[in-house]
């Protein structure tokens, strides 16, 4: 029966989209950065086609489980940044840097834009040898683009502590906030402008 061919149809396509997605978390890389804002950061990730994942959260200080008001007060040395979670078939990590680069200012130390403190330092936290190979490669080339001197941390991945479910998905759920419309859309705008090739 007809009915039945099209239940069958649409499970069998669940199914095959179940097994696309738990073979995509098998070989998933995790690539960790900080570049002010991680509403910033996660609103552009989340639109990168490859990037499976994305969580904000708080890395390279030396409280335990810090809260957002704790780290915004800047006194316990953690970055803000996002965790993804990326398919290296779909997009390379030199990729996801060459992303970061673009979309925020690697030159102005503890600050981007108004947002000022060690907590929107440029950071990228590494998770393997090979991934500090490439950023050192992808540092070296974005010091002849930008006009002033790259202030970019590169440091080995420590304890990662996600954010509260607030500061989750924030772009999506609060375009119209001032800040959401005043700084985070631009970045997404730029990044869909410049990387339209990598857009889901």
């Amino acid at each position: 029966m007809p009915g039945c061919e099209m239940a069958n149809q649409l499970q069998n396509l669940s199914t095959n989209q179940m097994v696309h997605q738990a073979d995509q978390a098998d070989q998933a890389e995790i690539a960790i950065l900080g570049g002010g804002c991680f509403w910033c950061l996660e609103a552009v990730y989340l639109e990168v086609l490859g990037v499976i994942k994305v969580e904000s959260g708080y890395m390279g200080g030396q409280v335990a489980d810090p809260s957002y008001e704790q780290v915004c007060a800047g006194a316990t040395g953690h970055a803000e940044v996002v965790r993804l979670e990326f398919d290296p078939q779909q997009i390379g990590y030199r990729d996801i840097l060459e992303i970061f680069f673009t979309i925020h200012d690697p030159t102005t130390l503890n600050r981007q834009g108004n947002d000022a403190g060690t907590q929107y330092r440029s950071v990228i936290y590494f998770t393997s040898p090979g991934q500090e190979t490439t950023a050192r490669q992808v540092m070296a080339e974005m010091a002849n683009v930008w006009d002033g001197p790259l202030v970019t941390a590169l440091a080995p991945a420590h304890t990662w502590y996600r954010a509260e479910d607030d500061h989750q998905d924030y772009f999506r759920r609060h375009p119209l906030q001032g800040y959401c419309a005043f700084v985070v859309a631009p970045k997404v705008i730029k990044f869909r402008k410049t990387f339209s090739n990598r857009l889901k």
